[in-house]
């Protein structure tokens, strides 16, 4: 998440202002410190649009997987 954020020369307080909680609350996901919410996860997918896998450091590959096409 850090190096997401820093990547795109954001401050703390600007992705806690897009997640819509106080910056000290996302300090704790970023550090660690908290197990950050699925919620968290997903919008912060969507922001970066990078895979809720990249973020989970599940896989290298930055880019989303693309949707499933229902029949």
């Amino acid at each position: 998440m850090r190096d997401l954020r820093e990547d795109s020369d954001q401050t703390q307080k600007d992705i806690a202002d897009v997640l819509n909680m106080h910056r000290s609350v996302y300090r704790r996901y970023e550090s660690g410190e908290r197990e950050t919410p699925a919620w968290v996860i997903v919008k912060l997918a969507d922001y970066y649009k990078v895979s809720t896998d990249y973020l989970l450091g599940r896989t290298d590959q930055r880019t989303p997987y693309p949707p499933i096409r229902r029949r």
